[in-house]
């Protein structure tokens, strides 16, 4: 990975700044990343870390934004991808779309989330709904869904950890 503002420190995985950076500066990098570290290949080992960063991508968007995170048979993952995007609360969400993209890249399993731009990450009436709509579809296909994870600034709540799932 390669910032332009910054080298590599003497320790793995520690940066010098070779110029002073911007807040936006900052965020960028945090989400480059974080879209690094969900890269594929990658194994998914620690919910926590898997939660901040889809917090440091998606917290601070306008708009929702909904994404899957394809995973294969060992969990590692194959990409993220933002399949939908509407203004608050508005992000439509087809089944189909979501089961062909999942076939398309071989996933075993996925991860679906989605971003609350409001700030509230309790999961809706809506969300639960749509969850199951998902599940059966998916299930249609085999894959398996591992969790529904909704992020805002002000954290992620797993539907999976909820019993939801």
């Amino acid at each position: 990975m390669k910032y332009p503002k910054l080298k590599a420190g003497e320790t793995p995985n520690t940066y010098l700044m070779e110029s002073p950076v911007t807040e936006a500066d900052t965020l960028q990098m945090a989400q480059q990343l974080a879209m690094y570290r969900l890269s594929k290949g990658q194994a998914l080992t620690d919910r926590r870390l898997v939660f901040s960063r889809l917090q440091t991508l998606l917290q601070f968007h306008e708009d929702e934004v909904f994404a899957l995170l394809l995973l294969d048979i060992e969990h590692r993952v194959i990409g993220f991808i933002e399949l939908f995007r509407g203004p608050l609360e508005r992000a439509s969400v087809y089944s189909r779309e979501v089961v062909k993209i999942a076939i398309e890249h071989n996933a075993a399993a996925v991860i679906l989330v989605h971003n609350q731009p409001s700030g509230d990450p309790e999961p809706s009436q809506a969300v639960r709904t749509l969850t199951t709509t998902l599940k059966n579809s998916l299930n249609m296909v085999d894959t398996q869904i591992l969790d529904y994870v909704v992020v805002s600034y002000e954290g992620c709540v797993s539907l999976a950890g909820r019993g939801y799932l």
